[in-house]
């Protein structure tokens, strides 16, 4: 197991171990706490359902992306193609939060919208990289696989996919990482996520809350790009 698992996995439980306990260190930083940490949610289950909401919505966008990709970069859908890439681009200019908000009205509160917001921004960097990708392809290596009687289908999935992984599995991390901090202001609009203790911290002057929250998603957001670096690394290895 590489290490860019492995310190991120025992760092995260270690934090889960010594974060119930951690009243005397936080009371030493912060005296005048009366309450120096979080107890309205386990901590536990607080990263369990943070990672749940990023891992759904990351696979739907990732989805969404891959297919939008690659109907794009199709000779029959190319005039496609400028909008798309305009829509990639653009799209990340706008802030999370927006979109966050824009989704409340149609969903309500707590979980829904922080779920589609989530997966709505999510879709911009892996569609950006995946067309990015794909119109790298050597045009040899299209023809080569044309001239093996591959159709459409076969030669995008054995051909074209695998040469592009690499820019693809570079938009997947970023989304992946990104979701993983704005999942956080999840909880500004009523879901449950590590940006609980984080929000109530802020509302309430309480600093300890913050830096137990942030703790937390920077060792999950560690963990989470250290296991799809690992991934990328085998997907490369395999289509070589």
């Amino acid at each position: 197991m590489s290490w860019r698992i492995a310190l991120p996995a025992l760092g995260l439980v270690a934090l889960l171990l010594w974060l119930p306990q951690s009243a005397p260190a936080f009371h030493a930083m912060f005296p005048t706490l009366a309450k120096p940490v979080y107890l309205r949610t386990g901590f536990g289950q607080l990263v369990v359902i943070h990672a749940g909401i990023v891992l759904l919505a990351s696979a739907t966008a990732i989805l969404v992306g891959l297919a939008v990709a690659a109907l794009v970069t199709r000779p029959f859908a190319g005039s496609l193609l400028p909008t798309a890439n305009a829509v990639a681009v653009v799209g990340q200019t706008i802030p999370p939060v927006a979109v966050l908000v824009l989704s409340v009205p149609l969903l309500g509160f707590g979980a829904p919208p922080t779920l589609l917001a989530l997966a709505v921004y999510g879709v911009l960097p892996v569609l950006g990289q995946a067309i990015a990708g794909l119109r790298s392809v050597p045009p040899d290596a299209i023809a080569a696989a044309d001239g093996m009687g591959y159709g459409p289908w076969r030669r995008l999935k054995d051909a074209e996919l695998p040469l592009a992984v690499p820019a693809i599995m570079s938009g997947v991390r970023l989304s992946v990482i990104v979701a993983v901090g704005t999942a956080t202001i999840g909880s500004t609009v009523g879901a449950t996520t590590l940006g609980s203790p984080i929000v109530e911290g802020l509302v309430g002057n309480n600093p300890a809350y913050v830096v137990q929250g942030a703790l937390l998603v920077a060792a999950l957001a560690m963990l989470f790009d250290g296991l799809l670096e690992w991934v990328e690394r085998r997907v490369t290895s395999r289509g070589r």
